[in-house]
C-alpha cells in the first residue's frame, strides 16, 4: 500500500513576508485554430511549437526541470477517447458532444484517493447523471524529464467519463457538469477533512473542450502527457499558457489554461473582486438554475490565484445566461467615461454595465473560449499587448508575441495586434473572425440602455440641498481639529499646498518618521498602512497623459440581480468624485426620492471605555447597519460628528473596514451605500485608505472648515484662485482627485470603481485580531498592536481637544 502523507501539499499558508492574498502572475499566453472549425493533429502540433517558443515567458524553481507550470486546452479528442474507453475500459461511448469528460487531479494517498472517487460518483448521480468510468491518464515523468519538487507534488490524474440518463442538449448538459464540478470541490477542498484534500481539483469538466496541465515546464507538456502525443488526438483548436510566477507559489492546479481562459497578466484589484462578487451571491437568482444556485457557492473557489479568480467570475457569468464574449467585456470593459469620440449609445452601454459589476482592473492580455468561440482581449491600456496573424488557409495564431509560429510570408493572409479594450473573436459556427464593431453593435442595440439611465439613475449634482448646511464653527473648530489629531505640520505640509498647488504635496524621497507601532505618539490608524506598489513586470500610469483610461465617477446604491438585466438595475446614484462637499452631504442625508432614504450611524463611543467601549461600538454600528437595509435604507451616512467631550470618535477607516467586510460576510454589502462624514480623514493617503477599505464617498468635514478658519486668518490671501470658501472646496477636490488618481496609476489600475474594495495595502503593525475584522485579507507581515491599543490612541487623541480639566 502506498505510504500514507499527512503533511499539506500545495502552496502554503502566510508564513513570514509570505501571503497567498498578494500572488500575481505574468505568462506567455496564446492560441491557434481553425478558423472553419475543422479538426486535425497539426493543431496540436503547432500549439506545442508556440508554447515552446515562449519557454522564456514560463519560470522555473531552483531546479532547471522543475516549472512554474505549463498547460494546453483543446476540444474534446473524441475519436481518441472513443478508442481508449472502448479497448481499456470496455465502454461505449455517446456520441461527440453527449457526454462529459475531464481530467481530474487526485490526492497521491490511496485511501483518500478512493474516498474522493466515491464522493464524486455520489455527486454525479445527485445531478441526474451517471459515471461511465475512469481512466489513468497515462502520463511520462521520466520522458519528460520531471524535477524532483514537480514529482514530489505531483497528484494521481485519472479521467472521468459522465453521461446523462437523457441527453437534452449540449447547454443543459455543460450546465449540469458545472453543478457536478462545483458540488464535489466544495465538498473536498472546503468542507472535507482529508489530509491531501488540496490536492484534489478538477482541471476541467467538460462536453466540449478538456484541459491538460501541470507543474512543467513548456517543453515537458507533450512528453509529459502521453495522450497529447498520439496521431489520433485531433481539435480544432489549442489554448497554450507558459506560467511565471513572478511572487506566486506554483502548484500543479494553479497551472493554466484555466477553464475557459489563460492570462497574462495581473489582476490588482483582486481583492476587492473577490468581496464584490461573494457579496452579490446575496442577491443572485436564476431562473436557469433556480435553488439550484445555491450549489455554485461559493462562485471563487478558495486558494486561486488571480487567473483561477477570473475564470471562476466568467464561467458563472456564462454558465447562467450571458455568452462568452459578453461576460468578458463585463470584467474587462473598454474605457469609456472621457472618450469624447466614443458613440453616445455605445457609452450607454458600457454605463450601464458599470451599474452591475467593476471592472476587474490591471494590464492583462486575456485569451477565452468555450469551444464555439475563441478570442482574446487587452486591458484598456494595453499593458499587455499580443499579436495575431490569419493565414490563407484559414488558421488563426495569436500570442503574446510575435514569430511564434514560422509563416512564409505569403500563406499570412492577415496580421495586426490586440487594441486596449478591444475584443477578438473567431466564430466557429460561422467560420470567420467577428470584428470588434460587430460584436459591440449587436449588444448596443440589444436594449435601450441609454433611455433605462436617463429614467431611472439618480445624479447627485440634481438632488436639492437643504437650506441649512453646516459650516465653519470658530468657537469649536481648533479643539475639534486637535481631538483628530490635526497638527501645525499638518496645515502647513499638507493641507494648504493641496489647495494651494492644487495637487497632493510632494516631499523628499525617504521618511525617517518612527513606524506608527513603534512611536510613542498617539497615531493615526492610517498610518499603519502602506501603499502598494505593483510587481516590476507591471508599469505604472501616467495619470495626466493617460486620462482618457482613468476615471473617478461612480454609481453608488444597492445593486441588484447580477444575473439579469433589467431596467431597473441603472436604478443608481452616480458621484462624479468621492469627495463630497458639505452641500452634497446635506442633500445625501435629506434624500427622501422614492424608494431612497438615508440612514446616519454615529460611530464614536463612550470616552475612557477602552476596548470594551470600541468592541461594543463596533457591534453596534455592524448591526445598525444590517437593520439599516432590513429598514429598506439605501445609503448609510457613517458619521463622527458627534465628538464631544463624553464621545470618542472612532477612527473612520476602522469603521468603514469592519462594517464592509461584516456586509460582505453576510452577502450584503450590495444592498447599500456607505457614505463617511468624517473630521479625521484629510490627506489623499486617508481618503485612499477609506475607498480602499469601502467607502463610497467622503466628507472630510473638518478639513473643509480647518481650511475655511486658515482663509479667515489671511493664510491663503493671494492665491488667485481661492476667492472665497466654495472655491476652497473646489481646490481641495481638485488636488485630491489628482492624488487619488496618481495613487491608482502606481497599481496600473484606472477606474475608482475598481479600486474601491481592493485594499491595495500591506498593514505594518497590527494584530491579527484587527485585520481579521476590520481589513481581512490585507497583509500584516509585522504583527503588533490590537484593539486595546487601539482604543488608546483614539482616546489619547481626543484628550488633547477634550482635556479632563475642561470637561
Amino acid at each position: 500500500m502506498t505510504k500514507r502523507i499527512t503533511h499539506r501539499i500545495g502552496h502554503p499558508k502566510p508564513t513570514g513576508l509570505y501571503h497567498p492574498e498578494q500572488e500575481r502572475e505574468s505568462c506567455g499566453v496564446g492560441f491557434v485554430c481553425d478558423i472553419k472549425g475543422r479538426k486535425s493533429r497539426s493543431i496540436l502540433d503547432d500549439a506545442n511549437h508556440m508554447n515552446c517558443s515562449m519557454v522564456h515567458r514560463g519560470g522555473l524553481g531552483h531546479e532547471k526541470n522543475t516549472g512554474d507550470g505549463a498547460g494546453i486546452l483543446t476540444a474534446i479528442p473524441h475519436n481518441l477517447l472513443r478508442t481508449v474507453c472502448r479497448n481499456t475500459l470496455g465502454v461505449e461511448l455517446p456520441s461527440a458532444g453527449q457526454y462529459g469528460v475531464g481530467n481530474v487531479f487526485f490526492p497521491q494517498d490511496v485511501i483518500e484517493r478512493e474516498q474522493c472517487r466515491s464522493q464524486f460518483e455520489e455527486s454525479i448521480r445527485a445531478f441526474g447523471h451517471r459515471p461511465l468510468g475512469w481512466r489513468t491518464v497515462p502520463v511520462n515523468p521520466q520522458l519528460a524529464d520531471l524535477g524532483k519538487s514537480a514529482h514530489s507534488a505531483m497528484p494521481h490524474i485519472e479521467q472521468v467519463f459522465i453521461g446523462p440518463e437523457q441527453f437534452d442538449d449540449s447547454t443543459t448538459l455543460e450546465r449540469n457538469l458545472y453543478l457536478i464540478r462545483k458540488s464535489i470541490t466544495r465538498k473536498i477542498r472546503s468542507e472535507s477533512t482529508l489530509s491531501q484534500r488540496s490536492l484534489f481539483y478538477v482541471c476541467s469538466l467538460s462536453s466540449k473542450v478538456i484541459v491538460y496541465k501541470g507543474m512543467l515546464t513548456p517543453t515537458q507538456l507533450f512528453p509529459f502527457y502521453s495522450d497529447l502525443q498520439d496521431e489520433n488526438y485531433e481539435s480544432h483548436l489549442a489554448m497554450i499558457h507558459s506560467r511565471f510566477s513572478t511572487n506566486t507559489f506554483p502548484s500543479w492546479d494553479r497551472a493554466q489554461p484555466n477553464r475557459f481562459m489563460s492570462h497574462n497578466g495581473e489582476i490588482n484589484t483582486l481583492l476587492g473582486n473577490k468581496n464584490w462578487m461573494n457579496a452579490r451571491e446575496g442577491q443572485a437568482k436564476s431562473s436557469i438554475f433556480g435553488e439550484q444556485l445555491s450549489d455554485l457557492y461559493p462562485v471563487i473557489e478558495p486558494d486561486c490565484s488571480d487567473s483561477g479568480t477570473f475564470d471562476n467570475v466568467l464561467e458563472f457569468l456564462l454558465m447562467t445566461g450571458r455568452t462568452l464574449q459578453a461576460s468578458v467585456l463585463m470584467m474587462i470593459p473598454e474605457a469609456w467615461q472621457n472618450d469624447q469620440t466614443m458613440p453616445r449609445e455605445k457609452r450607454d452601454f458600457y454605463e450601464y454595465f458599470s451599474c452591475l459589476m467593476e471592472p476587474w482592473d490591471g494590464p492583462a492580455s486575456i485569451a477565452f473560449t468555450d469551444g464555439t468561440y475563441i478570442g482574446a482581449v487587452l486591458d484598456r491600456n494595453g499593458l499587455r499587448p499580443s499579436r495575431y496573424y490569419i493565414t490563407t488557409d484559414d488558421r488563426c495564431i495569436m500570442a503574446s508575441e510575435v514569430g511564434v509560429l514560422d509563416l512564409p510570408p505569403e500563406r499570412i493572409a492577415l496580421k495586426g495586434r490586440l487594441q486596449p479594450g478591444k475584443m477578438f473573436l473567431i466564430d466557429f459556427d460561422k467560420g470567420r473572425m467577428i470584428p470588434d464593431a460587430e460584436i459591440k453593435e449587436e449588444w448596443v442595440s440589444e436594449q435601450p440602455w441609454g433611455e433605462w439611465l436617463r429614467r431611472q439613475r439618480l445624479d447627485l449634482e440634481e438632488l436639492s440641498v437643504p437650506e441649512r448646511v453646516s459650516h465653519l464653527d470658530s468657537n469649536s473648530v481648533l479643539k475639534r481639529m486637535q481631538a483628530f489629531g490635526y497638527t501645525t505640520e499638518t496645515m502647513q505640509f499638507m493641507l494648504l499646498p493641496l489647495v494651494t498647488e492644487l495637487r497632493d504635496p510632494l516631499g523628499s524621497m525617504g521618511n525617517d518618521a518612527a513606524l506608527a507601532v513603534m512611536s510613542d505618539k498617539p497615531r493615526l490608524l492610517y498610518d499603519y498602512f502602506k501603499q502598494l506598489f505593483a510587481q516590476v513586470t507591471n508599469p505604472a500610469i501616467d495619470s495626466i497623459r493617460e486620462e482618457v483610461v482613468m476615471a473617478l465617477e461612480c454609481y453608488i446604491g444597492p445593486e441588484l440581480n447580477i444575473l439579469e438585466e433589467t431596467e431597473s438595475h441603472a436604478r443608481r446614484l452616480r458621484i462624479p468624485h468621492p469627495i463630497l462637499s458639505n452641500q452634497e452631504l446635506s442633500a445625501l442625508v435629506a434624500l427622501d426620492y422614492g424608494e431612497w432614504k438615508t440612514c446616519t450611524i454615529d460611530i464614536t463611543f463612550e470616552s475612557n471605555s477602552g476596548r470594551r467601549g470600541l468592541l461594543k461600538a463596533l457591534d453596534r454600528i455592524c448591526r445598525e447597519s444590517t437593520d439599516a437595509i432590513s429598514d429598506g435604507y439605501r445609503l448609510i451616512v457613517l458619521s463622527d460628528r458627534a465628538i464631544s467631550s463624553r464621545r470618542t470618535p472612532i477612527s473612520a477607516l476602522l469603521a468603514v473596514g469592519t462594517i464592509h467586510h461584516h456586509l460582505v460576510q453576510t452577502h450584503a454589502r450590495t444592498k447599500i451605500g456607505i457614505i463617511v462624514e468624517t473630521g479625521e480623514a484629510r490627506e489623499v493617503h486617508h481618503h485612499c485608505c477609506l475607498v480602499g477599505y469601502g467607502a463610497d464617498a467622503i466628507n472630510p468635514y473638518l478639513a473643509f472648515e480647518a481650511l475655511w478658519d486658515a482663509r479667515v486668518n489671511g493664510y491663503l490671501d493671494g492665491i488667485a484662485h481661492i476667492e472665497n470658501d466654495d472655491d476652497i472646496v473646489h481646490a481641495y477636490k481638485k488636488g485630491v482627485a489628482k492624488g487619488i488618481l496618481k495613487v491608482m496609476a502606481k497599481m496600473g489600475i484606472s477606474t475608482l470603481q475598481s479600486y474601491k474594495g481592493a485594499q491595495i495595502f500591506e498593514a505594518v503593525g497590527l494584530s491579527s485580531e484587527v485585520i481579521d475584522r476590520a481589513f481581512a485579507g490585507t497583509a500584516s507581515r509585522i504583527d503588533g498592536i490590537g484593539f486595546e491599543v487601539l482604543a488608546t490612541e483614539m482616546q489619547r487623541r481626543h484628550a488633547i481637544g477634550y482635556p479632563k480639566r475642561c470637561r
